[in-house]
């Protein structure tokens, strides 16, 4: 066994892992250290063996603070530290029993250790040694609490709901931002509410003092409190003599100032991550925190890994080319290890339904060449971009599982329009009964019960809902308009059905979501889904009770050692790595999101996304962009679709590193004649003799 524990590290890897020197026989120490880690390139490696080295040459675990976003990311970077540092000391000392030291004891994420310092240093700052922590759904009611005491809930306009004050309040305090900063950048839609959100914070802040409550935001904000106090910041940081924090390229304002008091001058400091790859900043994350590193600590060493151990060169030239034309990032040409393979493909379809055909032909076909189906994945900016792909899967029989963003057929609003049909078309269905009159305002369960119960004595007569007692008199209008489109649903006929449907649906979606408009988009998806179906049975049926064919998480059930397809969003995605990798929608809209237009900030970091999906492809990556998208508002005006528009990121540069194609479900001679139509016309003649 070689006793050189980094012989498997390549030479960037070796600098970055050893960086620093040691005087006399003291620990070892480092000016602050960037390693700026492409995609693939063995950043967590990297990280392991620099603790591994730190602990071979003097410095104590218990010495060690690592920072971390996620607890299996720390117990990784610690168990392989250990490992090595073990077998080193095997290979030096010959003896089989010389065990690894213990764990690193300060490893975790900025959470877990913030709640760890906060009880230690528990009087500085006020609170109990026994405070509690309250998860996002208890912050969440305690805040829901405030705004009912403080009378916002019957506010003539609407006033943000519990979730969405929580996520303006998080946001807030992340940033380090003003909160009118925040309605201006993030929530403009509710930038008349400052004040009354002004005034509901301090209450909740109140609430959480008296009650000795931190939520998830008060870990890091009570530490950074904590280190404001030089005397404070200088005893903790005392006790550390490296901090090392991973994925640095996600952390927020809140974090970089934390790691900035605790080492002023950067002393045994070192930071890892990718600026190519901060994609977070709807959760207040702050890629200048890694772009401006060298000027927070002067004099600090930028070593980068480009050596890339996943994808194929000629994928990388793609991801490479795409990066170089960034407004600002560290430029890096990411090398494959691996040597060359196929260029990665541009294909364009006719529409979002042949994309969905396109894309489960060249699953099966890649199956069939021997990649197994979870060793694919397609990639997709928004969760509703799945859903024709979905039911094409189900119609298929490959089973999938989709990550990040709500399922489709799962999320409340498509459940709810769900409802009123699944009830009109069962007016026994006490389930979607239920969920159906609890949208309307004013009204609860004992009413629904009564209402179910009237249907039943009068056989499903809708009609029979006006004679249900005790509807509140505000609530009429509602209780009548829904009597009527029950009514006139039960026995219309499918087409123009889900249309009204909607209309009744849009001022409850109003009213009970804040964020409406993105649920209008998949509302339009749904109702393009219904054309493809005769009957609303059949509709519902697809959709709801045949599992093979529903929009759900698995199109069937598989196995745990079943085979089955991805799908994922792409922040979701960040970290993973497949085979082969399809990405939808490869077109502005999507990459860039419509809603980053006119923002550079917002412009760059989804060039970013659009970077991080394409690094996630070891051998074969398929970009896929519909020549048409179906809107629904166009239906008025004679046409059911919109021309989708190049991505922006497609310039000549990148477009020279793509092999670009068309494919369609309906091959077609110049003259319009289709060309996949065939007729054994011999075999038939010969049928007739046979």
């Amino acid at each position: 066994m070689s006793a050189d524990p980094f012989a498997k590290l390549n030479a960037a890897q070796r600098a970055a892992a050893t960086f620093g020197h040691r005087d006399g026989n003291g620990p070892w120490q480092s000016a602050p250290l960037l390693v700026i880690a492409g995609a693939g390139t063995g950043k967590t490696t990297t990280l392991a063996h620099r603790v591994a080295h730190l602990c071979l040459n003097g410095v104590s675990p218990d010495r060690i603070l690592l920072l971390t976003f996620t607890r299996l990311a720390a117990r990784e970077m610690s168990q392989r530290s250990q490992q090595t540092v073990a077998a080193a000391h095997k290979a030096q000392q010959g003896n089989e029993r010389i065990g690894a030291p213990s764990f690193i004891d300060w490893a975790g994420t900025f959470h877990a250790i913030g709640a760890r310092l906060l009880r230690h240093y528990h009087q500085a700052i006020g609170l109990e040694e026994s405070f509690s922590v309250l998860d996002r759904g208890d912050a969440a009611d305690m805040l829901d609490v405030e705004r009912q005491a403080l009378g916002y809930h019957k506010s003539r306009d609407r006033f943000p709901q519990k979730s969405t004050c929580l996520d303006i309040y998080s946001r807030t305090v992340n940033a380090q931002c003003s909160l009118e900063t925040t309605l201006a950048s993030s929530f403009p839609h509710f930038a008349q509410w400052h004040d009354e959100l002004k005034a509901l914070f301090a209450a909740y802040v109140d609430r959480k003092i008296q009650q000795q409550a931190l939520d998830y935001d008060d870990l890091l904000l009570y530490w950074y409190y904590l280190v404001e106090d030089q005397r404070i910041a200088a005893d903790i940081g005392s006790h550390f003599d490296h901090i090392l924090v991973d994925e640095y390229q996600d952390t927020n304002r809140l974090q970089a100032d934390i790691i900035r008091r605790l080492r002023p001058s950067g002393a045994g400091l070192t930071v890892v991550g990718d600026d190519a790859q901060s994609i977070y900043g709807f959760r207040a994350a702050d890629v200048e925190n890694i772009l401006d590193f060298p000027d927070h600590y002067p004099g600090a060493e930028v070593l980068k890994l480009e050596d890339n151990y996943r994808s194929t060169q000629e994928i990388l030239d793609t991801s490479n080319t795409l990066m170089s034309e960034a407004s600002r990032s560290y430029q890096k040409a990411l090398r494959a290890a691996r040597g060359g393979g196929h260029r990665p493909q541009l294909v364009t379809v006719e529409d979002e339904q042949e994309e969905a055909q396109y894309l489960c032909e060249q699953i099966l076909e890649r199956r069939e060449q021997g990649v197994r189906l979870w060793h694919q994945a397609v990639l997709f900016r928004n969760s509703r971009h799945t859903l024709r792909l979905e039911v094409e899967l189900g119609k298929r029989d490959i089973p999938y599982v989709k990550y990040g963003g709500l399922k489709f057929m799962e999320a409340a609003h498509v459940k709810d329009v769900l409802s009123v049909l699944n009830w009109a078309d069962n007016p026994r269905n006490a389930l979607a009964a239920f969920r159906v009159l609890q949208l309307l305002d004013g009204i609860g369960p004992a009413t629904a019960r009564k209402a179910c119960d009237q249907l039943e004595a009068q056989h499903g007569d809708f009609a029979s809902l006006s004679a249900v007692a005790g509807i509140p008199l505000g609530t009429r209008p509602a209780w009548t308009a829904t009597q009527a489109l029950m009514t006139a649903l039960r026995d219309a006929p499918w087409p123009g059905q889900l249309e009204q449907v909607l209309r009744w649906y849009q001022p409850h979606l109003e009213r009970r979501y804040d964020h409406a408009f993105p649920r209008e988009g998949d509302l339009e998806q749904l109702l393009q889904l219904a054309n493809d179906y005769s009957s609303r049975r059949s509709f519902l049926t697809e959709l709801t009770l045949d599992p093979p064919s529903a929009s759900g998480d698995l199109s069937g059930a598989p196995h745990i050692d079943e085979d089955y397809l991805v799908l994922s969003t792409v922040h979701s995605a960040k970290g993973q790595e497949w085979d082969t990798v399809y990405v939808q929608h490869f077109s502005d809209g999507s990459f860039p999101n419509e809603f980053a237009a006119g923002d550079d900030k917002k412009l760059e970091e989804e060039r970013r996304l659009a970077y991080v999906a394409l690094t996630r492809a070891k051998n074969k990556l398929v970009l896929v962009n519909p020549f048409k998208y179906f809107v629904v508002q166009q239906a008025k005006f004679g046409d059911r679709h919109v021309y989708g528009t190049k991505s922006r990121f497609l310039t000549d540069p990148v477009l020279a590193t793509l092999e670009q194609g068309h494919w369609s479900s309906q091959a077609r001679d110049a003259n319009g004649w289709r060309q996949d139509l065939r007729v054994d016309l011999k075999q038939r003649a010969r049928a007739m003799w046979s």
